[in-house]
């Protein structure tokens, strides 16, 4: 009787220390990822979606990603990094210009013609981040991915083909490097996350706006106004963009769970994300032909003049960088390096 009692003891507590361990092995997690867009335009339908199913295939399902699109757990874009930082939200996507001089070294990606593709420089902005960002500018967040949309370009109201034209005009700029290009070519810039650009459009607070084609389908721009200003050679401007995650939420992970999300970001995710904007434009600019919208492309000579007026807001952001410990040119020298090496790679 005694063995038979020791025997249900050992039985019964084995059966215990299994229930106890098996949410070790069974645990689920839920990340809210938090953003700014409607989920149909093509960064959450293409790029997020893509990243939240690869998560939960890489987990076997132990990991769900709930979407929160247009700033559905409140506040405002510009407060989106701070909503990763503080846990309000597991996951953002945001523009890291929404918050001006926070993240300055990403800016080197935002300089005016230093992009050839999205691609490319999505490859060298995550090189960059892994040695000049990450324990630096984002301590405070876990990164999975860092890109920049396609060409930048120009959509107003009346025709823009030359500096000239932007004479007077109140133009959205999405950050502080394009808001200083607009400021240098005559234009007013005036700042505002991309919601709220159809508003600022048709109630005239704005001229135009300077976004991507890929964007302008979701925010009906081609509707609202008729011309649309591209440039040859390297964009006129990109936006650089994160994703970000809280740290304490990743860290409290088990390992295999963290190298599930691992697996699915890092520079392939980035590279990937600024990819699919850029070949989002192809589509997007078709919806502005089909309207019988006016499409202006600058010529390589035309570009010249464009790219002289911007050369200032090269030495005033060294300088800046310069005054912030950092070494602006370095900066500027490896950023336009890494594109060139990798522009051939990923040329269209």
């Amino acid at each position: 009787m005694t063995n038979r009692r020791t025997l249900l003891g050992l039985a019964g507590g084995a059966v215990l220390a299994t229930m106890a361990a098996a949410p070790a092995f069974a645990q689920e997690e839920t990340l809210r990822m938090h953003h700014f867009l409607p989920q149909q335009a093509n960064v959450p339908k293409l790029v997020l979606e893509k990243w939240a199913a690869d998560v939960e295939a890489n987990s076997d399902g132990r990991i769900k990603v709930d979407m929160y699109p247009s700033m559905q757990l409140g506040g405002t874009p510009p407060q989106l990094m701070d909503q990763a930082i503080d846990g309000v939200a597991d996951v953002v996507w945001t523009v890291v210009g929404y918050t001006p001089g926070r993240f300055p070294t990403t800016e080197v990606f935002e300089l005016p013609f230093i992009m050839t593709n999205a691609r490319a420089a999505s490859h060298a902005y995550w090189e960059m981040f892994e040695e000049h960002m990450k324990d630096d500018e984002f301590k405070d967040v876990k990164i999975l991915g860092t890109w920049v949309h396609g060409p930048g370009m120009i959509h107003t109201a009346d025709p823009v083909e030359t500096p000239e034209d932007l004479q007077g005009m109140k133009i959205r700029g999405g950050g502080r490097s394009v808001n200083a290009l607009l400021t240098k070519l005559g234009a007013t810039p005036v700042g505002m996350p991309v919601p709220a650009v159809p508003e600022g459009l048709s109630k005239g607070v704005i001229d135009g706006t300077t976004i991507p084609w890929e964007v302008t389908t979701s925010l009906k721009v081609p509707e609202l106004v008729e011309n649309h200003t591209e440039f040859s050679g390297n964009a006129l401007y990109t936006l650089t963009f994160v994703l970000a995650m809280n740290k304490d939420k990743y860290d409290a992970m088990p390992d295999d769970l963290k190298k599930a999300i691992d697996d699915a970001s890092g520079l392939e995710f980035s590279v990937f994300a600024g990819g699919t904007q850029a070949d989002s434009d192809g589509p997007a600019r078709e919806v502005a032909v089909d309207l019988g919208n006016n499409i202006i492309t600058i010529d390589e000579e035309g570009t010249q003049e464009w790219r002289a007026l911007s050369q200032p807001i090269y030495d005033e952001w060294i300088a800046d960088m310069n005054g912030r410990g950092k070494d602006g040119q370095a900066l500027v020298d490896q950023a336009q390096s890494l594109i060139e090496k990798y522009t051939d790679q990923y040329a269209n």
